[in-house]
């Protein structure tokens, strides 16, 4: 559908009209031109609307709306994949778990299979747009608007995504602060130089945009953990040269190596991180709650087990852009570690380099008959009735897989990319890092017979 003009008479200042007709051209501000009241962020939207239409149109078409996109797989067969149809090892899955996992959608309320990706109304623009930082969504209301938000306030003061903006959800992945990426969290809002060069508040404090560029409201950086390699990615090269040390043998280290294999030593540099998560402990009364060194709960009735690390080492990979990912349906042997998804590349690979990850570990639910992995409805499910074998039953429903009755647990790991926390070139890695008796990689699974520093490996 197309808005008409009808949006703007009540909800945009007769002002506006006013400053056009007589010929003024000075910018107007948007608390001049927006009047409300709102009740629901749809009205809001509809106001942007009736000069925004066309940015509205544009952001519907990128993977922050539709989370998802056309994919190659295999040989060739193309297939929709993201977010929305991808398993994990933190909550699982996406499908009939809506409106907790989408309270963080840039949407007003996808609440179940019949959201309408076609209604440029339901876009929240304010979640990106606010700057005043008393915007928030209801936790499991499938992105609706906190009642308490003042939304004419916010619709008035819009202006470009901040940092806060960003982090409202990417500092915030996998059900809280610090849980799921490692190397964002809520310590980049507002960083030291020595925590991060980029994002320090004593340097040139870029914004997000910086590196993630953005053209017709499409964001460059997909997270391997849900694009296999086809979409818009951010890399070093983009600002920097792909020579750029004074030293030969670093910019000889720099066509085989990522520039965040020496620049990022160790994420999770304040704030804990998930590196395990036990599925199969879930639903038992422990008390009282055990808790590790760093005072975090280490058990939870509603999710099971988890360890917690910080300041911690990477493991590296070689990887040359593209991802393998596990797609719903697929046959595991539950005698091995599932790869949820992993990078792709290897030694004899001239596009890829040696990349720093986290690896999320855990262990979750399949189909014990069926050997695939299973869907389980949590979010007004087994977080209420705790029958794990009836959250499976309709978890696997929402996406039509057949549920056999029966299932297990399999141990599974999954890769995420580290590309923040990057520190000053003075604290880089030095060579006795990597080379010597105190190396962090492991060459042999690396594809090299031992540390190849003077010889040829």
């Amino acid at each position: 559908m197309r808005l008409g003009r009808t949006y703007l008479l009540p909800l945009v200042l007769s002002v506006a009209v006013v400053f056009m007709s007589a010929g003024v051209s000075r910018a107007v501000g948007h608390d001049e031109l927006v009047k409300g009241p709102f009740k629901t962020g749809p009205e809001v939207t509809k106001a942007c609307l009736a000069c925004h239409e066309k940015e509205a149109r544009d952001f519907m078409k990128t993977v922050h709306w539709t989370w998802s996109e056309k994919q190659k797989v295999g040989a060739g067969d193309m297939r929709e994949l993201g977010k929305k149809n991808a398993i994990n090892n933190f909550c699982i899955a996406l499908s009939s778990n809506w409106p907790r996992c989408t309270s963080c959608h840039a949407g007003y309320g996808w609440k179940d299979a019949s959201f309408d990706f076609k209604d440029p109304t339901l876009v929240d623009c304010l979640v990106c747009h606010d700057t005043t930082g008393s915007y928030k969504k209801v936790p499991t209301g499938a992105g609706i608007p906190d009642p308490k938000v003042d939304l004419l306030k916010v619709a008035q003061k819009v202006g470009t995504p901040s940092r806060a903006a960003c982090g409202s959800c990417h500092f915030y992945g996998g059900g809280g602060d610090h849980i799921k990426h490692g190397d964002l969290d809520s310590s980049m809002a507002n960083p030291a130089r020595d925590y991060d060069v980029h994002m320090a508040a004593d340097g040139g404090k870029m914004n997000c945009q910086a590196c993630h560029k953005t053209k017709n409201h499409a964001i460059a950086g997909e997270s391997l953990a849900v694009s296999m390699g086809a979409g818009m990615r951010v890399d070093c090269s983009d600002c920097h040269t792909a020579k750029p040390h004074k030293n030969p043998v670093y910019n000889k280290h720099a066509k085989r190596i990522a520039c965040q294999t020496c620049h990022i030593p160790t994420f999770a540099k304040s704030l804990p991180t998930k590196v395990w998560w036990d599925w199969s402990k879930a639903g038992k009364e422990i008390a009282p709650i055990p808790k590790d060194k760093y005072g975090l709960e280490t058990y939870s009735k509603m999710k099971g087990e988890f360890v917690w690390e910080k300041d911690i080492v990477p493991s590296y990979a070689w990887y040359n852009g593209k991802t393998d990912r596990y797609l719903l349906g697929e046959k595991i042997d539950p005698t091995k570690v599932v790869h949820l998804n992993s990078p792709l590349g290897s030694r004899s690979d001239k596009t890829a380099k040696i990349t720093p990850f986290k690896v999320m570990r855990g262990k979750q639910a399949y189909d014990s008959k069926n050997n695939y992995l299973a869907v389980v409805h949590l979010f007004g499910g087994y977080w209420k009735h705790y029958d794990l074998k009836k959250a499976i039953a309709d978890g696997m429903a929402t996406e039509k897989l057949p549920f056999s009755g029966e299932y297990g647990f399999v141990e599974t790991d999954m890769y995420w990319k580290v590309n923040h926390m990057v520190v000053p070139k003075e604290k880089a890695l030095k060579c006795d890092s990597c080379h010597g008796e105190k190396s962090r990689l492991d060459w042999k699974a690396l594809g090299y017979k031992g540390d190849p520093k003077g010889k040829k490996k």
